[in-house]
């Protein structure tokens, strides 16, 4: 906040400008949001989109909970055996992420 002082007419006039908290988005969110970060971002937007349509019931979303699980399952499975060979990133981007779904055939979650 800043004060500035007008000698005319004598009034103070106070402007807020905003802060850089306000602006960014948080670290943690960022990260979550991130589609090479975080492979499970469509199941964990369908199960947030699930509870907020269904008044927060959660036995009405749990085929979405039990996808996000399944696909949290698969993914660190992947991770711990790329880390296991060595292989930098041991989370696959989300490119490579696509091709070993493609190489699959189909959804193994």
């Amino acid at each position: 906040m800043r004060c500035e002082t007008h000698a005319a007419n004598l009034i103070r006039l106070y402007v807020m400008f905003p802060s850089k908290k306000t602006t960014r988005m948080p670290m943690v969110t960022r990260r979550l949001r991130d589609p090479d970060i975080n492979p499970c971002l469509s199941e964990s937007d369908a199960s947030t989109r699930c509870m907020d349509e269904n008044n927060y019931d959660r036995e009405s979303c749990s085929t979405y909970f039990l996808k996000y699980k399944n696909c949290r399952k698969f993914w660190n499975s992947i991770m711990i055996q790329r880390r296991q060979n060595g292989v930098k990133p041991s989370m696959p981007t989300a490119a490579e992420r696509d091709e070993i779904l493609g190489a699959m055939g189909k959804m193994p979650y």
